[in-house]
């Protein structure tokens, strides 16, 4: 099981110079209601390398990046089901918009993220080049994402609510 860790203590364990050998792999996002699809992407992420290190972004920058309804759960919530799966190592929330400056302290050997993301657009990406490490892109899981998923509960919830007034008479 992984470990949720503040940043500083990140560096720490696996700063570059505290790596004994071990590839360190980072991806991260919002995580905001889990699926399948992250769930095959953090596998596809943790077999290119030793470890694997989830930025999680803080609620702040979820409602910054996805609007005020969001994030659903709580980073803190958020946080331990990553840190539950087996693929991940260790999860790390940062508040800022990207994991730029968590990348630039870390220097991960691979930085991982979604085909949806062009490699222009991948904020991190001249960090984690510049130390020597790739950037690699995984195949999105078809038919999943979370915004999908909250655009479905909200679709529930009108046509349930228009069904209890009917019921009701109102």
């Amino acid at each position: 099981m992984g470990q949720v860790i503040s940043e500083d203590e990140l560096i720490i364990q696996l700063g570059p110079e505290n790596r004994n050998g071990r590839r360190v792999v980072f991806t991260n996002g919002c995580f905001d209601l889990l699926h399948p699809g992250h769930v095959r992407s953090l596998e596809q992420a943790r077999e290119l390398g030793d470890l694997l290190v989830v930025g999680l972004n803080s609620d702040a920058s979820v409602r910054e990046l996805k609007g005020a309804a969001r994030p659903v759960l709580a980073q803190e919530e958020r946080a331990a089901i990553l840190a539950g799966l087996a693929a991940v190592d260790y999860v790390v929330i940062f508040d800022r918009p990207t994991p730029r400056e968590i990348l630039a302290r870390l220097r991960p050997d691979i930085l991982v993220k979604g085909a949806d993301w062009s490699l222009d657009s991948i904020a991190g990406r001249e960090e984690v080049e510049a130390g020597g490490g790739r950037v690699v892109s995984v195949p999105l899981e078809p038919g999943f994402s979370t915004t999908s998923l909250v655009d479905e509960l909200h679709r529930r919830a009108l046509l349930e609510n228009a069904a209890d007034q009917s019921r009701s008479g109102g």
